[in-house]
């Protein structure tokens, strides 16, 4: 995990609102420190560009995600990296839950900002006026997609309209502002409003994947409405961009390609992390130097994900996510007690070529929207399993050297075993199991699922249970240091 400076989210609206210096120490260009500054819509332009756009990432939540689920094993290189949170260890001090949280309200901190400095830009020709609405248009798709993200981590259902969300902060809040948490429908009013103004004024000419565009705004509410359970509306803005935006599921040279950030590949929305700049570097979640066995692996992948990506021939994602510089001990099934000596390098984040373990980040892909609509086959108020099982194969055809058989399904619980199977496979290390087993678990029948080889401690349990409360975040405890009144709202189990 990237180190960031440890504060108190409301001593960053102190910092925020008196000089808007960066909360996690990061420069970026275009960066405007005061309203003075904003004078033309260029100058909104360059501090959307240089101060909101560069702050989107996922890599904490990448790692998170990998290490506390069944993404990853306890690499040759590891000299403690990640062991506690490996074997469970989390609660409201941890640093993933405070970064995730500083992280997505910077964001949205810095997008109201922007609104609220807007009214200082006076246009005079409709080009002008144009442009700053749709500038608006990208911000505000930027903080709904923050929101989307906290709700994620720190809400305990998703699905409950009345369940406790995260703080509702669409304002430059004072030095003394204490917000509660409000219910999840608070948020969501938020998102939808941000999310029409987008489809209202973003600019045509707005396609570039690694800027918002209209793809990205229906990727959003597809996502978060499946996470809601509403399948009606899922399901038609997952097919929105999958008939809209001209993409197609890859072939395995597209598919290798992508992963390199040598083409677009299938990718809607990549935060671009380019070779040059102090960006993060997403494999740094897993390496010391490089991805390859001898790059000082502190993390490798799990067995059983290993073995799961191999399962069915001519499946291309082994070879794509699994360096060739792995080394396979098979000795541990004939011998639990042993310990082994894999180097299974986790190879889906190749690097650059002069920043070997930087990506661009991809938060967005369209085997996700095949796998919502799937979903939603399943989900809906009446089930077609027949069709879930077509999107399905879509994705295994495509990630396969030949055409893959139709899945068969008996009932709804095969058909979720099997498409959290898929997402498992094709979504590892993006930040998406976590959730998913938050999600689908009780109706797979399924929950984390480690080999005995992925710690060098034989007895570290396999798996949770998918009703355990580590499933949710933990408000963290920095945060309601700062607000007490945050502290009766605090999570269960924390």
């Amino acid at each position: 995990m990237k180190k960031i400076k440890k504060m108190l989210f409301f001593s960053l609206i102190v910092i925020f609102t008196a000089s808007c210096d960066d909360a996690i120490e990061i420069v970026q260009d275009g960066e405007i420190n005061n309203e003075t500054s904003f004078k033309t819509v260029a100058n909104l332009r360059s501090y959307l560009n240089g101060d909101i756009y560069g702050r989107v990432d996922i890599g904490n939540e990448i790692a998170f995600t990998s290490i506390f689920t069944d993404e990853v094993g306890v690499g040759p290189s590891n000299g403690g990296q990640a062991l506690e949170l490996h074997r469970y260890f989390f609660n409201a001090n941890d640093g993933y839950a405070e970064a995730i949280w500083l992280n997505n309200y910077t964001i949205i901190n810095r997008v109201n900002r922007l609104i609220e400095v807007s009214n200082l830009v006076v246009t005079t020709n409709p080009t002008d006026e144009a442009e700053k609405q749709s500038i608006l248009a990208e911000a505000r798709t930027l903080r709904a997609l923050s929101y989307l993200k906290l709700m994620t981590y720190y809400s305990e259902d998703m699905s409950d309209d009345s369940a406790l969300g995260v703080l509702l902060l669409d304002f430059v809040p004072t030095i003394d502002t204490k917000l509660p948490r409000v219910a999840n429908s608070q948020i969501y009013n938020l998102m939808e409003g941000d999310l029409l103004f987008a489809e209202n004024n973003l600019l045509p000419s707005s396609v570039n994947y690694k800027y918002v565009t209209a793809n990205l705004v229906n990727a959003i509410r597809a996502r978060m409405y499946l996470y809601r359970k509403d399948y009606v509306l899922a399901k038609q803005y997952a097919q929105a961009v999958i008939t809209g935006s001209g993409l197609s599921l890859s072939n395995t040279a597209q598919y290798t390609q992508m992963w390199r950030d040598l083409a677009q590949g299938e990718v809607i929305f990549a935060a671009s992390r380019p070779s040059a700049g102090a960006w993060s570097n997403v494999a740094s979640n897993f390496f010391f130097n490089t991805t390859t066995a001898t790059g000082g692996a502190f993390l490798d992948m799990g067995r059983n994900l290993f073995n799961e990506l191999g399962s069915v021939s001519g499946d291309i994602r082994r070879t794509v996510f699994v360096d060739g510089t792995s080394t396979i001990d098979a000795t541990y099934l004939t011998n639990p007690n042993y310990i082994n000596s894999d180097v299974l390098v986790i190879d889906k984040y190749p690097g650059k070529a002069s920043q070997p373990l930087r990506n661009d980040l991809k938060l967005f892909r369209l085997s996700e929207m095949y796998f919502i609509l799937a979903e939603c086959e399943v989900g809906g108020a009446t089930p077609n399993l027949v069709q879930a099982a077509t999107y399905i194969q879509a994705v295994r055809t495509a990630r396969n050297t030949v055409a893959q058989p139709l899945p068969v399904y008996g009932t709804p619980q095969a058909a979720w075993a099997d498409i959290l199977l898929e997402r498992r496979k094709e979504l590892c290390f993006e930040g998406h199991r976590y959730i998913d087993i938050k999600r689908l678990g009780a109706l797979a029948n399924a929950s984390i699922d480690r080999n005995i080889t992925d710690d060098i401690i034989n007895s570290t349990p396999l798996t949770l249970p998918v009703t355990d409360y580590r499933f949710t975040f933990p408000i963290p405890q920095s945060e309601i240091a700062g607000n007490l009144q945050l502290q009766q709202q605090q999570n269960t189990g924390y």
